[in-house]
């Protein structure tokens, strides 16, 4: 549709309506009536003047009254001219709006009227709004089959997936009977892999590390690998207040045979080499919250003794190149950094 100014002089949908009578050009009687006015009275006043004898007191008196009664008159004549222009003007700009409004009220109506209704009875609106809960119902349908799918490293023959930590002994089971009270969760659930366990102690490298992920929620599923995934995780945290992260480091990788006496219990000079975080900056700084920061003591220590205790059910099924995987990872790095702080290997 034309804007409002652009409309016709004479638009034949609209028929002889306002349009055209408010679109013509506004009269001219107004204005020649006031003309018509002012020359009368100029006229009078001349005749006045001329008729009217001269005094010579009244001179100055009569001149000031002279020029009032010529202007006065006239002025109040064309503000009355204009005042009936602009009148009319308003009247003629409100008859043409309404006019404007008319034709689109009418225009919207017909296109209403040639409009398809759905066959459904509903608005467009409501169908995006029926689209998108279709949209969200299948993103949450596809996300439960995510989480409830069956992971395809579990179905790997157990041959081939060895478990990273050697089960405990069970010294107890010879001297109280066990009650038939069915197999924990714990027991029906694979062991984790010496694979998943390495990668899960090196934790995803990004979001979009899909595999890393999927170790390490294998890995906390298991309880004991959980506490010391965890007690990394805070330590790690709290390393990187101190702008202290793992991947700056380049520790000096030792012997699998050091980490293997290390995990039978042996400690201090002679697995001294364990211990290969040499940069003095981070050695220094960790010292210095050891001592200062209560919080990050309690946590070093408790991140110490889980990982002793993981690394010593690991160490049986590990092979020398698995040690030497694991010695590598962040949280391996975190033991050496922490070890040497914190006297391990004195």
């Amino acid at each position: 549709m034309k804007p409002v100014q652009d409309l016709p002089k004479k638009d034949p949908g609209l028929g002889p309506g306002p349009v055209m009578r408010a679109d013509g050009p506004p009269s001219r009687g107004v204005a020649v009536a006031g003309v018509v006015l002012s020359l009368i009275w100029v006229l009078l006043i001349l005749v006045y003047v001329l008729i009217t004898p001269p005094g010579n007191d009244a001179q100055t008196f009569g001149l000031v009254m002279t020029l009032l009664m010529v202007f006065l008159p006239v002025a109040l004549i064309w503000v009355v001219v204009i005042t009936l222009r602009s009148v009319r003007e308003l009247r003629a700009e409100a008859a043409r709006l309404q006019a404007t409004i008319e034709a689109m009220r009418t225009s919207y109506v017909q296109t209403q009227g040639q409009m398809p209704v759905p066959s459904q009875g509903k608005s467009s609106a409501e169908r995006k709004i029926d689209e998108i809960a279709a949209v969200t119902k299948q993103a949450e349908t596809m996300l439960a089959t995510f989480t409830s799918r069956r992971d395809a490293a579990l179905s790997v023959p157990s041959a081939d997936r060895k478990a990273a930590l050697a089960p405990p002994r069970d010294e107890s089971g010879a001297e109280q009977p066990g009650l038939a009270l069915g197999s924990p969760a714990e027991d029906l659930r694979p062991p984790v892999s010496v694979a998943d366990f390495i990668r899960a102690l090196q934790f995803p490298e990004s979001p979009e590390d899909k595999e890393g992920f999927r170790s390490l929620r294998l890995a906390l599923e298991d309880r004991t690998v959980a506490k010391l995934i965890r007690a990394a995780q805070d330590v790690l945290t709290l390393l990187s207040q101190d702008g202290i992260y793992m991947d700056d480091l380049t520790p000096e990788l030792s012997r699998p045979e050091l980490w293997r006496r290390f995990a039978t219990g042996e400690r201090g000079r002679s697995i001294a080499a364990l211990g290969g975080i040499r940069d003095r900056n981070c050695l220094a700084l960790t010292t210095a919250r050891m001592k200062a920061d209560p919080v990050f003591r309690d946590a070093a220590h408790h991140f110490l003794r889980s990982f002793d205790k993981t690394f010593a059910a690991f160490e049986p099924n590990a092979t020398d190149a698995e040690l030497a995987d694991l010695s590598d990872t962040r949280t391996a790095r975190a033991f050496m950094l922490l070890g040497r702080v914190s006297g391990t290997f004195d």
